[in-house]
């Protein structure tokens, strides 16, 4: 006959909803086998390196799991009243990872791991609801692993971007500057002239040689830095010579635009000695005009083309499943990702321009890309080649990533798919990304593959045209 202390055991473990519905005899032998155990707020429930060798069933109060404390993986997790966890039955962990700390004042029932090979024997009742609880804890936790994933993924795309915008739009706002200026000194060159009285041959001169100007521009060669500097010397000392006294400011922007010293010769001719300093400013300001306005235009161009990348990547505004270019969302990415694969790694397109597009989620498979092509420049840190290239295929179509990197350990070969396997430093990698790419290509209904040798290694994606109809 159970006394009175076991009575009230077995009537709080039926709060607990996986075991709620067994029969007083099979809670009974759970109820033998475990003790109560009250805590208060702030008492260490288990530390860091500890034997896992407890699971318990938490009645009143709030704790924290906080596992991998002091780093940049640090999580933390709480538990209340109802929650069953520690060591469950086929659990492979030793020692625990983290601290368990009480945040409040509460109790729980705490057993010892150490019966389970009879809880499998003479309650195995128990065990079927306690390894779902266990399972479902794996799940929670590859979820929110492989959201850390994704996140320490979207950091470095977002920072790579952010870099990637910075440098048109800089240019483009110092472009707009000097625009403002040029058209200022354009301005006051222009008030200069109309107080000079000119007649109606010098106007039409002025207006000739600007015009002769804007072409020379435009056709001008780029010089050398040697040959820049000659003429930038020679037309200074024509300036000097002439008595123009802003040279430093209009001997650059001649000489870029091959305007030499015949053609200044030609333009002191036809207007004289007295508005020439003005007219050279006016014309050399028309010049640096159109420069400017070609600066900011490529530059806000080069913006449009990273924006237009971003959504072509995420495949924003568009239905999930639906024919796809491959071939886009391979440039996509590599225009994502073009901030790792500037130093020292040249990129080898060999695409199959019939290939026919493929009905797949666009931005799932552009996470593919992404992890292999990043992978691939992690490999290369000292440089080398990326090679990606794309053909016809009986299942459908095959994409292939090779990279000259330093390759993939043989041993470690049939491993690399496995959730939070990883062949980088700690810290480096959660040993997710290539997991993804494995469940997204399998979510496909296509299949990945990968062979690897010092300074050659190739994934081969394989993709079916249409996906089965559900």
């Amino acid at each position: 006959m159970p006394d009175e202390k076991s009575i009230q055991i077995l009537k709080d473990l039926r709060t607990f909803r996986p075991i709620a519905d067994l029969t007083d005899e099979q809670l009974m032998w759970l109820v033998q086998r475990i003790e109560e155990l009250h805590f208060k707020a702030g008492d260490i429930l288990a530390k860091e390196g500890s034997p896992a060798d407890k699971f318990y069933f938490l009645m009143e109060g709030e704790l924290e799991y906080r596992f991998d404390p002091g780093t940049r993986d640090e999580r933390v997790y709480t538990a209340k009243s109802g929650h069953i966890g520690g060591k469950l039955p086929f659990s492979r962990q030793i020692q625990w990872n983290g601290v368990f700390r009480a945040m409040s004042a509460g109790r729980m029932f705490v057993g010892s791991t150490n019966i389970y090979p009879e809880m499998i024997h003479d309650a195995p009742y128990l065990v079927e609801r306690l390894v779902p609880i266990m399972s479902d804890r794996i799940r929670y936790a590859t979820k929110e692993d492989l959201e850390q994933d994704r996140l320490a993924a979207l950091g470095k795309l977002s920072a790579g971007l952010a870099h990637e915008l910075n440098n048109p739009a800089s240019a483009a706002k110092r472009a707009a500057l000097a625009l403002s200026e040029a058209q200022e000194s354009l301005r006051q060159a222009t008030i200069q002239l109309d107080n000079q009285n000119l007649s109606p041959e010098q106007r039409k001169a002025i207006v000739q040689f600007e015009r002769q100007a804007l072409q020379h521009a435009q056709a001008a060669a780029a010089l050398d830095t040697l040959e820049q500097s000659e003429q930038e010397d020679a037309i200074t000392s024509w300036l000097e010579k002439h008595g123009i006294t802003s040279q430093w400011k209009l001997a650059p922007t001649l000489a870029e635009s091959s305007l030499d010293i015949n053609w200044l010769d030609g333009l002191e001719k036809q207007i004289g000695g007295d508005p020439l300093a003005p007219a050279l400013t006016r014309i050399v300001s028309q010049v640096l005009a159109k420069k400017l306005t070609k600066e900011i235009e490529s530059s806000t161009g080069r913006i449009s083309e990273l924006v237009k990348a971003i959504k072509e990547y995420s495949y924003m505004d568009r239905a999930p499943v639906q024919e796809i270019d491959i071939h886009q969302g391979i440039e996509s990415t590599l225009v994502m990702l073009k901030y790792k694969l500037k130093h020292g790694i040249t990129v080898e397109r060999f695409f199959d321009k019939n290939l026919p597009q493929v009905c797949a989620h666009g931005s799932e498979l552009n996470q593919v890309w992404t992890n292999l092509i990043d992978n691939a420049a992690d490999a290369m840190k000292n440089g080398g080649t990326l090679t990606i290239r794309t053909s016809s295929d009986p299942s459908g179509v095959l994409v292939e990533i090779c990279d000259t990197g330093t390759g993939i350990p043989e041993t470690d070969l049939g491993k690399i798919f496995e959730p939070f396997f990883t062949t980088k430093k700690m810290g480096e990698g959660t040993g997710l990304g290539l997991d993804t790419v494995y469940r997204i290509v399998r979510k496909h209904h296509g299949n990945i593959a990968v062979e690897s040798e010092p300074g050659k290694t190739r994934f081969q994606i394989r993709l079916p045209l249409k996906q089965p109809t559900p």
